[in-house]
């Protein structure tokens, strides 16, 4: 494994049984699958015939405003922010959710490709639930202040943040660039204080270079607005017509926006269909490659993993289907459906999911993932670092191709 390729993988090493983030925090819903944020519809009436069901609600928000012993201290706003986050989640989907005027703001930037934080990827551990630093990014505020992976989330700001979810963490440690953050961390059996001073930090993208035999090998961490952008620009730097073969790493990668997928897919499908979008039986839209193909016309590996979910499958199931690249790991994570980002009129917006998406042959990979050409494991326990064997299962079929190609 070169050199570079192993740092990449080091600084992207997954944690399936979590929601990564990065604190600065970038992937948003690191499964999410998004098309572009778009506005609530203007219409805020409640439609015809429905003021009967909702009279149970408006005779709890009465009672609570009236005869709560507390009611003081609950604002209306929070009443309603209650209110709209159980109904969301009386749909049972785990990929719609609702964020409150204080979030919203900040999941709705973190597709940009630059936000500002601290810069350092976090998970919440399974069993006791504590929120851990897994690593910090190089040139970071966290680098610079002596955090850690490992360190524990105790204080932000002087407030007890135990117990809360990422998203709530979020909201605290994330701030304008230039401000300053308090924190507490447990490292071990000591608590640390650390003041760091946010900034705003550009997330890359994209990493590539040449690897031996004249391959190349492109590493992409998510479907950001910049992503199709900076894949031309490493295509362009490899000069990848003049290559033997290549190498595209979506291992790792959570996903993102839907048009960002369709735009990857498309530099390298000249015609043919990227994916099928169903809505529920109503009606379907084919999408098509966009015509963005630039002439990549040399065999393509695809690395994939059980932490490859979202957009990353779509675009692996469509270069596949198309019959233009090889896909080479074990089986993705499984997520065949499409939300939309609704801003709502109090400044909250909820992620709402409007579709499923089928691969050009029709499949719906939901909770089956993509099954790869040739499936290479690499257990996470006892891993080293220096040796990857999908990556190497990679070379090699491109090794090969390459041999049969000039004999």
């Amino acid at each position: 494994m070169s050199t570079f390729a192993q740092s990449v993988w080091e600084r992207i090493q997954p944690y399936k049984s979590s929601l990564l983030l990065i604190v600065v925090f970038v992937a948003g819903f690191a499964l999410g699958n998004q098309q572009l944020v778009s506005q609530a519809q203007s219409n805020t009436a409640p439609p015809a015939g429905v003021e009967s069901t909702f009279e149970p609600f408006w005779q709890v928000y009465n009672l609570i405003e009236n005869e709560y012993l507390d009611r003081s201290d609950v604002t209306p706003e929070e009443l309603v922010n209650g209110a709209i986050n159980g109904m969301v989640e009386s749909l049972g989907d785990q990929f719609s959710g609702y964020m409150d005027p204080e979030t919203y703001p900040l999941m709705n930037t973190d597709l940009s490709g630059e936000v500002e934080g601290i810069g350092a990827v976090v998970e919440t551990v399974e069993d006791t639930e504590e929120i851990r630093i897994v690593s910090v990014m190089e040139g970071s505020p966290a680098e610079a202040a002596g955090l850690r992976g490992g360190d524990i989330f105790v204080e932000v700001d002087g407030e007890d943040v135990t117990g809360l979810t990422q998203l709530e963490l979020v909201t605290k440690v994330r701030g304008p660039a230039g401000s300053t953050v308090e924190l507490t961390m447990l490292r071990g059996e000591e608590l640390i204080e650390f003041s760091i001073q946010r900034a705003r930090i550009t997330i890359p993208t994209v990493e590539w270079e040449m690897l031996d035999s004249n391959l190349g090998y492109i590493k992409l961490r998510d479907f950001s607005v910049n992503a199709r952008e900076q894949i031309d620009t490493a295509l362009d730097e490899l000069d990848v017509n003049n290559l033997d073969g290549l190498v595209l790493d979506l291992r790792g990668n959570p996903g993102g926006l839907l048009t960002t997928a369709i735009d990857v897919a498309s530099a390298f499908v000249k015609d043919g269909t990227i994916l099928i979008e169903d809505f529920g039986g109503e009606r379907e839209q084919v999408f098509e490659a966009n015509g963005s193909y630039i002439g990549v016309s040399i065999p393509l590996v695809v690395l994939v993993d059980d932490n490859s979910a979202s957009a990353s499958e779509l675009v692996a199931g469509a270069l596949q289907d198309n019959g233009r690249a090889t896909i080479v790991g074990v089986t993705t994570f499984g997520k065949g459906t499409v939300q939309t980002w609704q801003s709502l009129v109090n400044g909250g917006g909820i992620r709402l999911t409007i579709a499923r998406w089928l691969t050009p042959n029709g499949n719906w990979i939901h909770g089956q993932g993509i099954t790869p050409d040739v499936v290479v494991e690499w257990p996470v326990e006892g891993r080293d670092n220096t040796n990857d064997p999908q990556l190497n299962a990679a070379i090699d079929l491109l090794e090969m191709r390459a041999t049969q190609l000039n004999p």
